[in-house]
């Protein structure tokens, strides 16, 4: 990756955000997410050693999402990548976080809210707030794109955001 006139390298940290897995991991994600530092995954994990999968690249932080049924993962995370606050949560309404994430939402004070649920891509900032939704990434169906982001974060910026077809 060409530096992009991010800055120093010491002070930043790649990301790899996925959401909506359903069960399945497609083999490109582990290439795609290779040489990141943390992945975020934004719920609708499908099974518990997808995670496991995950984790054998980064560390990975992941939330459920609404078919996660009996799984053991919490329904929001709050994480701090380069002073950014990221709030993980997978269904959010972002006309009115504060109804669909709740008092979390509120507290946290994110810098930047990674979610699912809705299958599309989504990144637009909201007052002072950065949405960002990677799409979804399970088995190819019914002509639905699919994609997964990478991200580089560094501090006092916007993250640099790179969706990635699947």
């Amino acid at each position: 990756m060409a530096n992009c006139g991010l800055g120093d390298w010491d002070e930043l940290m790649r990301l790899g955000i996925i959401s909506d897995t359903h069960g399945y991991l497609d083999p490109r994600v582990l290439d795609l997410f290779a040489g990141v530092d943390r992945i975020l995954h934004a719920g609708d994990i499908g099974f518990p050693s997808l995670i496991l999968e995950l984790e054998g690249v980064a560390p990975v932080t992941a939330v459920l999402g609404n078919t996660d049924h009996g799984l053991d993962f919490p329904l929001t995370e709050v994480v701090v990548v380069e002073g950014m606050k990221v709030l993980v949560h997978h269904i959010v309404d972002v006309s009115d976080p504060e109804r669909s994430i709740g008092e979390r939402f509120r507290r946290s004070r994110p810098d930047l809210v990674v979610f699912g649920h809705s299958h599309q891509r989504f990144h637009e900032e909201r007052s002072g707030v950065i949405f960002l939704n990677p799409g979804y990434a399970g088995k190819p169906r019914f002509n639905q794109p699919r994609s997964v982001v990478t991200a580089v974060v560094q501090a006092g910026r916007p993250p640099a955001v790179i969706y990635h077809p699947l």
